[in-house]
């Protein structure tokens, strides 16, 4: 009679958990499949193992502040040494608190960088006076969830690929020359040899992302031009869904 009560207990476990019972290989090529925020990070809040493999360097890399131990593997001290060291497909959590500097960063391979917060305000990347640009994006890549922050110039700076711009806060600084700055802008120019392929095109989405500052929200060139506007007001804010794509 015990060794049934046993064996109904280990089957009740089984059916309560029975994701626990795969190794960690397994457990970690599931969490592959999650977007990083919120179902991957949310599965790092279960336990200490589920954390350990959701956090792990195979599936993103993280920037923390200068004053954590950066040692540890997939770890990096700023925006740039992250972006360099990321594989394409890669994505790189910004840690949350404080502010990373982030001044004309290429980034030519597709990435999704993500901020660590529970809001965009809690991660702000800022771009100082003199430079061109926070980010510079010649690949397809996707940001999420952090404050970019420009004393003179843009933001992001769309060169190729499509970018996808989603619950972020842009703001451009209030100053003299503020003419001269823009949140985004696309220098793109759209040519498809192939109509029927245009996700292969240039472009960019820009979904519930708040814009503050600048002469407009966007400047294009060459055939791209801004699409789709939606905006949503709130009782402190503005939220714009846009699209910049061809003509």
């Amino acid at each position: 009679m015990g060794k049934r009560r046993r064996a109904a207990a280990l089957v009740g476990e089984e059916l309560i958990s029975p994701v626990n019972s795969l190794d960690d290989g397994y457990l970690m090529h599931i969490f592959s499949f999650l977007s990083p925020i919120p179902d991957r990070y949310n599965t790092a809040l279960v336990c200490h193992r589920w954390r350990f493999l959701a956090c792990h360097p195979r599936l993103w890399l993280r920037v923390e502040r200068p004053i954590r131990d950066v040692t540890e593997p997939g770890v990096y001290p700023n925006l740039e040494a992250a972006v360099s060291a990321a594989r394409p497909g890669d994505t790189i959590l910004i840690a949350a608190g404080g502010t990373h500097v982030a001044c004309n960063i290429q980034i030519k391979k597709p990435i999704c960088i993500i901020g660590g917060g529970e809001l965009p305000d809690d991660t702000v990347l800022t771009c100082s006076r003199g430079s061109d640009n926070a980010l510079e994006f010649l690949s397809t890549c996707k940001i999420a969830n952090l404050t970019i922050r420009a004393e003179l110039g843009c933001c992001l700076l769309h060169r190729s690929g499509r970018l996808t711009i989603q619950e972020c806060l842009l703001q451009c600084e209030q100053n003299p020359l503020d003419y001269l700055s823009f949140p985004i802008i696309s220098t793109a120019i759209e040519y498809n040899p192939f109509p029927a392929l245009k996700e292969q095109g240039h472009g960019v989405t820009v979904v519930h992302t708040r814009i503050e500052g600048g002469a407009k929200a966007v400047r294009t060139n060459g055939t791209l031009a801004l699409q789709h506007v939606r905006a949503i007001y709130s009782r402190s804010s503005v939220f714009f869904w846009f699209e910049v794509g061809e003509k």
